[in-house]
């Protein structure tokens, strides 16, 4: 059963086949038929084939004419898009020296901002060394006398300036492991970091001020690990 079905199937694929060949043959034929119809009938039209001959002759003339100011235009077209395609990337290039000169200038804004900020916290440091009443405002180091206020206020601001430093990329980590060894021999200093050190623990790992302080304690690790004993 399935054995005759499948040759009806493929004698109806074949029969198809032939049919599908036979039109195009018929549509082929008709073709060549009606174009060597309309070729006499425009012949005819023309006065013969010789003068057809003759006008065609002119007409590839004219068509060769044709072809060089086609080729002069594609020529000029082709020319005017590398011109814009220069002028696209001239700009692109004035728009990408006016963006780093916005982030520089704003960098600089950034800078100044800051270098502003820094002032005004060391005149209020100056304020809070100098009158007793003003440093029990801030209330940083309770209990402490104010002789020794001063002397923190005074180291505080003494870290603030490698800070700056360290954030303006104006000296090496290396730079600051001496300053910090330097530092940390003086008992004051020493003292002010003991105070200070729960305050300062909880700054961010990744901010300048958080390496800073990881600079200092790496400072005081060493000292402890060679047996030297810190200043009291």
């Amino acid at each position: 059963m399935d054995h005759r079905r499948f040759r009806r199937r493929l004698l109806r694929t074949c029969l198809w086949g032939a049919a599908g060949l036979a039109g195009a043959a018929l549509v082929g034929a008709a073709s060549i038929v009606i174009s060597g119809w309309l070729l006499s009938g425009v012949e005819d039209a023309n006065g013969g084939r010789r003068a057809a001959i003759e006008r065609s002759a002119v007409g590839d003339y004219f068509g060769g004419v044709s072809a060089v100011f086609s080729g002069l235009a594609l020529l000029l077209l082709v020319i005017t898009l590398l011109f814009q395609q220069r002028e696209l990337r001239l700009q692109r290039q004035e728009l990408s020296l006016q963006r780093q000169e916005l982030i520089s200038s704003r960098e600089e804004l950034r800078r100044s901002a800051r270098a502003d900020l820094r002032a005004l916290h060391v005149q209020l440091t100056q304020m809070a060394m100098d009158d007793p009443a003003l440093a029990n405002v801030w209330n940083d180091y309770p209990g402490e006398p104010h002789e020794v206020v001063r002397q923190h206020l005074f180291a505080n601001l003494t870290f603030g300036h490698f800070l700056l430093f360290y954030e303006w990329g104006d000296v090496t980590e290396e730079e600051l492991l001496e300053y910090a060894r330097t530092l940390l021999r003086s008992p004051l200093f020493h003292r002010y970091w003991e105070a200070s050190r729960g305050a300062k623990e909880g700054l961010s790992p990744g901010s300048h001020e958080g390496r800073l302080f990881r600079i200092f304690e790496q400072v005081i690790r060493e000292s402890q690990a060679h047996g030297t004993r810190n200043p009291p």
